[in-house]
């Protein structure tokens, strides 16, 4: 007996899933390159005694609510691929302004210079993530 192929309704969840761990995947290979090669030096000597081990649970944490936060706000909200990486670099913009805003403004000693370094790599980063997730997202849809 043939299979048939999924309804529309059917492959929703598989969009979504593929977008998810699409988005998951793209955002841990640039943020661990950015932050593990490509900019470690900068964070280095600008953190200097301020830097810690990473706590794995709670970057987890952080990972997963970031890109559900992106899937739903980026992925899903938008028509297409470049929808996408616009709504990502809006809330990769607002993700890293917080968090860098807040320190800059709570933490004695935290460097200056990281604010504009790290808000622009949040844009960068949370659009690629997003365009990307939007682009299988759609790719699986359209099966």
């Amino acid at each position: 007996m043939a299979e048939l192929a999924p309804t529309q309704s059917e492959r929703r969840p598989l969009a979504i899933a593929l977008a998810a761990a699409a988005t998951l995947v793209t955002l841990l290979a640039l943020d661990l390159t950015f932050l593990g090669i490509v900019a470690r030096g900068f964070y280095d000597a600008a953190l200097g005694p301020l830097k810690g081990e990473v706590v794995l649970p709670a970057a987890g944490l952080f990972y997963a609510m970031y890109v559900a936060a992106i899937v739903a706000y980026a992925v899903l909200g938008a028509a297409n691929p470049t929808a996408a990486r616009w709504r990502g670099a809006g809330l990769g913009f607002v993700a890293y302004a917080t968090y860098e805003l807040t320190n800059w403004s709570v933490v004695r000693g935290w460097p200056v210079q990281l604010v504009p370094v790290d808000i622009g790599w949040g844009v960068v980063l949370t659009a690629i993530a997003a365009g990307v997730g939007k682009w299988v997202h759609d790719r699986v849809s359209r099966r």
